[in-house]
C-alpha cells in the first residue's frame, strides 16, 4: 500500500511552500500551521511530514515552538526534517517534541559515520533524506549540489537499521507538473535496496499517485509518497488519493491472483 503523507512547510511560524526550494519563491498557505495539521488528520492522513525551512536554512530546527504545538494536537504519529544535524538536535527533536522519525538529510552526506552511530541509538526512527537534482544530493536546504550520487549514497546505509528513505527530485518539487519518468526510475532503483522508499516532490494528480501504486507492485519498498502544493492549491484531494491508493492496491492484487490462477491452469 501507498501511504499518502500530507506535508506541512514551516517558515517563520507559518505554512508555506516553495517551488524547486528556492526560498526566494514562497507562498504562504497559512497562518496557522496547526489547524492545517488538523485538517489533514481529519481528512484520513495517518502520517504528517514536517519540514522546519528555518532549520534547514540555519542548521538547527528553528520553528519548535509550533512543532510542539502539531504534536500535541493531533493523534497521528509526525515526522520531522530541517536541520536535525548533531546529537543535541536529534534528541531535542525525539524526546523534546516527541517526534516519530526524523529526516537526517545534509549530515548524513557530510557524516556518514555520525549518522550511522545515531541510527544504531535510534533504531528505526531516522529517515534519510535524499533530495537530488539530475540524481545527486543537494545538502544545506538544497542550496549546494554535491557531487554524491542519491541512489550510491543509499547503497551505504543498507545495513543501517533507519526506517526508510525520503528521496526529492528538487526539480518536480512544487511545480506541478507530475512526476517525470526519471524520477520513476530513481525510485525502482533505490527500491531495490533493503529499505522502505518514499516518493517526493512532483505528486500533482491521481495519476500520479496511479503510477506510484503501478510502480509499487514491482518495487513493494516503495511505500508512501508526501504531497504538498497539489493539496493546498486544491489539484489533488487528500481523501481521494487516499482512496486510490487504496484502490489501485485491490485492484492490482486482483489481476496480480487473476494471473497466478491462469498460470497454475497452464502448467496443468
Amino acid at each position: 500500500m501507498i501511504q499518502i503523507i500530507p506535508a506541512i512547510d514551516l517558515r517563520g511560524g507559518k505554512c508555506v511552500r516553495l517551488r524547486q526550494g528556492n526560498y526566494s519563491d514562497e507562498t504562504v498557505f497559512g497562518d496557522d500551521p496547526v489547524l492545517m495539521a488538523r485538517r489533514w488528520a481529519e481528512a484520513g492522513a495517518t502520517r504528517l511530514h514536517l519540514v522546519d525551512l528555518d532549520g534547514a536554512k540555519a542548521g538547527q530546527p528553528q520553528n519548535s515552538t509550533v512543532i510542539r504545538r502539531i504534536v500535541t494536537e493531533v493523534t497521528i504519529p509526525c515526522q520531522l526534517g530541517g536541520g536535525i544535524r548533531d546529537d543535541g538536535s536529534l534528541d531535542e527533536v525525539l524526546h523534546d517534541l516527541r517526534i516519530d522519525r526524523a529526516i537526517i538529510g545534509t549530515a548524513a552526506l557530510k557524516d556518514l559515520d555520525w549518522f550511522r552511530a545515531a541510527a544504531k541509538r535510534y533504531p528505526n526512527r531516522l529517515l534519510l533524506g535524499l533530495d537530488a537534482r539530475d540524481g545527486l544530493v543537494a545538502t544545506e536546504g538544497w542550496l549546494d549540489v554535491s557531487k554524491t550520487s542519491a541512489v550510491e549514497l543509499a547503497r551505504q546505509f543498507d545495513d543501517v537499521p533507519i526506517a526508510g528513505i525520503i528521496y526529492t527530485n528538487i526539480a518536480n518539487d512544487g511545480m506541478m507538473q507530475g512526476i517525470d519518468d526519471g524520477t520513476l526510475e530513481d525510485l525502482a532503483e533505490l527500491a531495490q535496496g533493503s529499505h522502505a522508499v518514499i516518493a517526493s516532490g512532483g505528486v500533482t494528480t491521481l495519476d500520479d499517485v496511479r503510477r506510484l501504486r503501478t510502480l509499487a507492485v514491482d518495487h513493494p519498498k516503495l511505500s508512501g509518497a508526501i504531497v504538498g502544493r497539489s493539496l493546498y492549491e486544491g489539484q489533488l484531494d487528500l481523501a481521494e488519493a487516499i482512496q486510490v491508493a487504496m484502490e489501485e492496491e485491490d485492484e492490482e492484487n486482483g489481476r496480480t491472483e487473476e494471473r497466478r490462477t491462469r498460470e497454475e491452469q497452464d502448467r496443468r
